[in-house]
């Protein structure tokens, strides 16, 4: 089974730091069983000097891919959370969407997903 990493979980990940999750993300990836959503690769990126070797490593890493019709399901998924007058950060609706369309799980340690779980099916690992 493949889980999708969120940027709560990937980036302690990638900069060795030791967390709850730790074993089972390195558990994982020795199986090759984790991806990342397009987001979740730009958040890692992101705001941080990230030495020249995680890019190379994050350049052969397992990406969603985006289908035909993502981004208005991704809209049509924000609406919903936000009618609940519900926080829906718009990253993190996209990784949501992203994982609900491969029918992968994602793997977080943000609490802000458990609203994608409720309203759109996204399964949390």
């Amino acid at each position: 089974m493949v889980i999708a990493l969120d940027s709560s979980i990937a980036i302690p990940w990638f900069d060795g730091r030791d967390f709850p999750e730790s074993q089972r993300v390195r558990q994982l990836a020795g199986l090759r069983q984790l991806v990342m959503p397009g987001v979740t690769l730009v958040e890692v990126l992101c705001g941080r000097a990230a030495p020249p070797t995680l890019f190379g490593l994050l350049a052969h890493f397992p990406v969603l891919p985006v289908t035909d019709g993502h981004w208005a399901r991704a809209g049509a998924l924000r609406q919903k959370v936000l009618r609940l007058e519900r926080k829906a950060r718009l990253g993190d609706t996209l990784i949501a969407q992203a994982c609900i369309d491969a029918g992968v799980p994602l793997l977080t340690r943000d609490l802000d997903f458990q609203v994608f779980a409720e309203v759109g099916g996204l399964v949390l690992a």
